[in-house]
């Protein structure tokens, strides 16, 4: 299909897009999200969208970094959605550019309030959320028809910067088999003991990924009563992606990138095959 034929949408003067940048890798981003770069006047980017994908965007376009990174000085929040709206209202096209989807832990809710207050027209473009598409590059899906019909997906840094508040631990404990934490790597040791205090065996396979589907990607493979230690001893740092839950030994299988440097996959990573034929 030429892309002439898909009718992409023109970036009007004064408005803004909100746009999700996928989790890494410039191949993942939407064919909107490039469209979006080639029209922008000025582009208002996190701190996790990559040099590859910002040099998609025009050569004269603008770039204003509003990036927030853990305990390192970032920008407030109110002055980014001020700071959105004074652009737009000076006739510009304004693309907010944000890792992953905007509307997955990204705040890309206020920032679309904050311009309907202002009367700022606005679209919203998704983008694959690390949480899926992170894990799904490292040979781990968030679902399985073996292992889970539900997974819980949760934010690791509330915005106080400790452990998010209002989090029901012994609801998430019991009742979701598969859990995804973005941002979780300094609390990661208050949030496994919670969970095992919850009743989680501390056996429970964990992976984390680091970097994910960009080539410094990093996984550690551990279990939930280990993995605050053995994070500290890989060195891993973020921005990470935490999966707990059996779909973890999935990956013995499914790790398609680690296939084509060699790695032998397991076809019957479950064990499900073996015992349904000596069962």
């Amino acid at each position: 299909m030429k892309r002439d034929s898909l009718n992409l949408p023109v970036f009007q003067p004064g408005s803004v897009w909100l746009v999700g940048a996928g989790p890494g890798d410039p191949g993942l981003l939407t064919l909107h999200a490039v469209n979006a770069l080639e029209q922008a006047d000025v582009l208002v980017y996190d701190a996790l969208v990559g040099e590859a994908v910002l040099d998609m965007a025009r050569p004269d376009c603008e770039r204003i970094y509003a990036g927030k990174r853990g305990g390192r000085p970032s920008p407030v929040q109110a002055d980014i959605s001020q700071r959105l709206v004074r652009l737009a209202q000076e006739g510009r096209r304004v693309l907010r550019l944000k890792g992953g989807d905007p509307f997955v832990f990204g705040r890309g809710g206020e920032e679309a309030l904050a311009l309907v207050a202002a009367g700022i027209p606005f679209r919203i473009v998704p983008g694959i959320s690390a949480g899926i598409g992170g894990l799904a590059y490292a040979g781990i899906p968030v679902t399985h028809r073996d292992t889970n019909s539900a997974v819980t997906f949760l934010t690791g840094h509330g915005v106080g910067g400790s452990v998010p508040d209002g989090i029901d631990w012994a609801a998430v404990a019991k009742g979701s088999p598969v859990i995804v934490l973005y941002m979780a790597i300094k609390h990661i040791a208050a949030i496994a003991g919670a969970l095992m205090a919850e009743g989680r065996a501390a056996g429970e396979p964990v992976a984390v990924v680091s970097q994910a589907t960009l080539p410094a990607e990093r996984i550690v493979e551990t279990t939930l009563g280990r993995c605050a230690q053995d994070i500290v001893e890989s060195g891993i740092e973020p921005p990470c992606i935490v999966v707990i839950g059996e779909v973890v030994r999935l990956r013995a299988g499914l790790d398609w990138q680690g296939a084509a440097a060699g790695r032998v996959l397991d076809a019957d990573p479950l064990d499900f095959r073996t015992h349904r034929e000596t069962g």
